[in-house]
């Protein structure tokens, strides 16, 4: 084959993500059997009916979406049930918001570590969901009957809301399921999925942060680690069995299926899959779509939150009470915010672009032997939608990053003073208690000084980067008064506020006046930094922005009839919806002269202990244990204990906390994090870099047992080896 022909066959197959390596691609559990023949040679010992089965206990019934009760569909990261009491495992990072609400100075379970020793120690999260699939089904044809080609995309789309609605009432029609039709393959195919969601979700276990956030952000998304990434939760439902808010009459739920904790070994080779709720990917991605990913939404992202995360270690670093209080803010400020840097680094280093651009060509040559000239419009429309929009991009994430999800004061008192005017306008003796409530719960982990230098720095950043034409007025007018000087502008602004002061606030609560708070110079700075946000969409041509959705879509269906022909599988991206990916344990060499080796052992714990830096600490009693090689029943055959592990599965956001199984359908560790150097896998897959960092359950049993001495959680695992 000559050169140049094969590098496009090796490009088309990067796009058409799932056509040729079963180790990439995150499968529906219902559609697995097309897979099994590749799952059997890498290693699989099941069946499909294994995994995925309405009849029978599965695997499926074991594996949990964590949600909001606001959004339940939506699973920030997944679980899995490994008792017949409901007792749950997922990663630390996934309970730290849990352990953070519930954390004071004088019970600072971030740094100590929570562990129940009976159930009656657990503690209730409400608003925490745990979602578990029922069933799914392929509802394509009864949704495509009511489109054409001639809508326009808003009646597309409502013809497709409608529909989709009934579909899912139907199907939960008398039961105490919830269910939603979801798209496929960027609107190409449509999927129902029935889930039975509980609501009564408390916290069971979890190591100290020096432990579970063991490297901080200096490890995050890099190998090797030796992070203890793991908290417990249980759930529990009303007497009967269905879900129920939290009461002290709930009983702990009976799964119908649960995963056996392997503690045996694990070689490299070895069968893994990964089982979870990833959240989004974009395979599909064009080069006019990775453009503005890598110089708007990457670029922006991380220079903004540089400045946001900078003032967060400073203040979190001189006060343990700031600590507690901004711990999960910071934690999920940062991850995306080193995500966006490694994913540009890794689609340079890639040529990922290059990649895209070769295997546009190869479509177009399709595309031109095709009848139907929407496929030759595809990428046409793609490339001018993406154009038009390019500036109001760029100031959304100004909008965003700087102000709306920055300082956090501006958009509460705006919300404060919204909500306010809204009730007195429904009811002028309106009850004010669940708003108080909402007050209460945003001063809990608040400081102004904290968000006074937010304010001040990141007004200041924005005001002198973004386009002045998209620039709030506000913002403007400010620089122009305090000549740039934008500590001076934040003194002002939280000395008249009064939401600047729980106290403050709280005097005005007692009378409250819908005058005083339109005049509040806090309220009037969220309010017109969401003004500005929301007017950003008529500098957008709606036709061309209706262009773009359609020519993605047709540009999609087009891969998807060239796959179908040629006989190839493909999976469609993330969307937050149960999938699996398989391959296997595997090490790798990510530069010339460097090679990985699978796994990693507490001895790297010790070594890379630095206590003169927090990320780096490590606990007194674990290094009394290592010292005298207490690992109980857990080493391996090497006398080592064993802390993390890496597989070649495809996985991504939302994946944390999943099920690592093994080929007999065994719990071998957690999924928690991707390797920088194939950070562009959302996007383009690298099959011979991207690894799947894996916490080794063997160091989570060990935790639980020796170090934290929980043999209550232990006793009631069924423990195999």
């Amino acid at each position: 084959m000559k050169i140049r022909t094969l590098l496009l066959a090796m490009a088309f197959s990067l796009l058409l993500p799932n056509a040729v390596r079963a180790d990439e691609g995150m499968w529906l559990l219902s559609l697995i059997g097309k897979n099994y023949s590749d799952m059997q040679r890498a290693g699989f010992k099941l069946t499909p009916e294994d995994i995925y089965s309405i009849n029978q206990s599965c695997l499926k019934d074991a594996i949990v979406g964590l949600g909001n009760a606001g959004s339940p569909f939506w699973h920030f990261c997944t679980g899995e049930i490994i008792s017949s009491k409901g007792l749950m495992s997922t990663n630390h990072h996934c309970g730290y918001g849990k352990l953070q609400e519930h954390s004071t100075v004088e019970h600072d379970y971030l740094r100590d570590g929570f562990w129940a020793y009976t159930m009656d120690q657990e503690l209730p999260n409400p608003g925490l969901t745990a979602s578990i699939l029922v069933r799914m089904e392929d509802v394509t044809a009864k949704v495509k009957e009511v489109l054409t080609d001639e809508m326009n995309e808003s009646d597309r789309q409502a013809a497709i809301d409608k529909v989709s609605k009934e579909i899912a009432d139907e199907a939960v029609k008398g039961t105490v399921y919830n269910a939603r039709v979801i798209p496929m393959f960027n609107g190409n195919q449509f999927f129902l999925f029935v889930h039975i969601i509980y609501k009564d979700v408390r916290l069971v276990g979890a190591p100290p942060s020096s432990m579970g956030k063991f490297g901080g952000d200096t490890d995050n998304w890099s190998w090797p680690r030796h992070t203890c990434d793991f908290s417990m939760f249980r759930i529990y439902t009303a007497p009967d069995g269905t879900p129920a808010d939290y009461s002290k009459d709930n009983v702990p739920l009976q799964p119908k299926h649960h995963l056996p904790v392997n503690a045996g070994e694990i070689n490299d080779g070895d069968f893994a899959m990964v089982m979870g709720f990833p959240g989004t990917t974009d395979h599909f991605l064009t080069s006019y779509g990775l453009e503005e990913t890598m110089n708007i939404t990457n670029k922006l992202r991380y220079e903004i939150r540089t400045v946001k995360i900078n003032i967060l270690r400073e203040e979190m670093a001189a006060s343990q009470a700031t600590r507690i209080k901004y711990a999960s803010k910071y934690a999920s400020c940062s991850n995306y915010w080193k995500y966006s840097n490694e994913q540009n680094k890794a689609l340079k280093a890639l040529n990922t672009m290059g990649v895209k651009k070769e295997v546009e060509k190869e479509y177009m040559d399709w595309a031109r032997t095709q009848t139907n000239p929407k496929y030759s419009r595809a990428l046409d429309l793609i490339q001018k939608g993406y154009a038009n929009r390019a500036t109001v991009e760029e100031a959304q994430q100004y909008l965003i990053e700087g102000l709306l999800s920055g300082p956090e004061s501006p958009i509460f008192a705006a919300r404060v003073k919204n909500t306010f005017a809204h009730m007195l306008e429904a009811d002028p003796k309106a009850d004010l208690t669940v708003l108080q409530g909402y007050i209460d719960n945003f001063y809990k982990d608040y400081d102004m000084n904290v968000d006074r230098r937010l304010v001040a720095n990141l007004f200041k950043y924005v005001v002198d980067h973004m386009n002045a034409d998209f620039c709030p007025e506000f913002l403007l007018k400010a620089n122009k008064k305090y000549k740039g000087n934008f500590d001076e502008y934040a003194e002002d602004l939280f000395e008249k506020s009064i939401f600047a002061d729980p106290e403050k606030l709280a005097k005005f609560m007692q009378k409250p006046s819908l005058r005083t708070l339109e005049k509040d110079p806090l309220a009037k700075a969220g309010n017109e930094a969401l003004e500005a946000y929301r007017a950003l969409g008529s500098n957008v041509d709606e036709n061309m922005q209706e262009n773009l959705e359609r020519g993605i879509r047709d540009f999609t269906d087009g891969i998807l009839q060239i796959n179908d022909k040629n006989g190839k599988l493909m999976s469609p991206d993330a969307n937050s919806t149960i999938r699996l990916t398989y391959g296997n344990v595997m090490s790798y060499d990510p530069k010339d002269g460097v090679s990985y080796h699978y796994y990693t052992t507490m001895k790297g714990v010790i070594e890379k202990e630095d206590p003169e830096n927090s990320e780096f600490n490590v606990p007194t009693r674990l290094k009394e244990l290592y010292a005298k090689k207490d690992f109980g029943r857990y080493a391996n055959k090497r006398g080592e204990m064993p802390t993390c592990f890496i597989t070649n599965n495809d996985i991504t956001g939302g994946n944390s906390g999943s099920p690592v199984i093994n080929a007999k359908g065994q719990l071998i560790g957690l999924a928690f994090d991707g390797n920088s150097e194939a950070m562009s896998g959302d996007i383009d897959f690298e099959e011979n870099l991207q690894r799947c960092i894996c916490l080794d359950s063997r160091y989570m049993l060990w935790v639980i047992d020796v170090f934290a001495g929980a043999k209550n959680l232990i006793e009631e695992m069924d423990i195999v080896r």
